[in-house]
């Protein structure tokens, strides 16, 4: 949106646990940051028109993902002191490194013999989406 400031990068490591997970919309009643909004909520309140980054995706906990779908069904979202968070000019974007590893080594798995050179991005491509 024409400013470094709109993006809002998170690395989804921090998220593994359980109880982390409430930290994207805020602490509930009676916890320790109660009065703080969410680390997401809140800076997308601020800053409507912004790109969220979501790095390593595949290492938050599921419950993320329920966050993540209410924001894609409703486009908008909740936190904990009731105020309601509108993500339609938000751009979430999530990265992975699935099939990382198998895109450097290009490795096939049994008896087949491999070919000489590179990869094509065709063949790469259906080799990460087939797992």
């Amino acid at each position: 949106f024409g400013d470094a400031d709109a993006i809002i990068t998170s690395d989804m490591s921090e998220y593994m646990e359980k109880f982390s997970v409430s930290r994207l919309t805020g602490a509930p009643p009676g916890y320790v940051g109660y009065e703080e909004g969410g680390e997401l909520t809140e800076k997308v309140r601020r800053r409507p028109y912004s790109v969220v980054l979501l790095d390593e995706i595949e290492k938050a906990h599921p419950d993320v993902f329920n966050i993540l779908l209410q924001i894609m069904d409703n486009g908008r979202l909740s936190d904990n002191l009731g105020h309601t968070v509108d993500f339609r000019n938000t751009v979430l974007i999530m990265t992975s490194n699935l099939g990382a590893e198998q895109i450097v080594r290009g490795s096939n798995l049994g008896f087949q013999a491999e070919k000489e050179g590179t990869l094509s991005y065709e063949e790469m491509k259906n080799r990460v989406m087939s797992e």
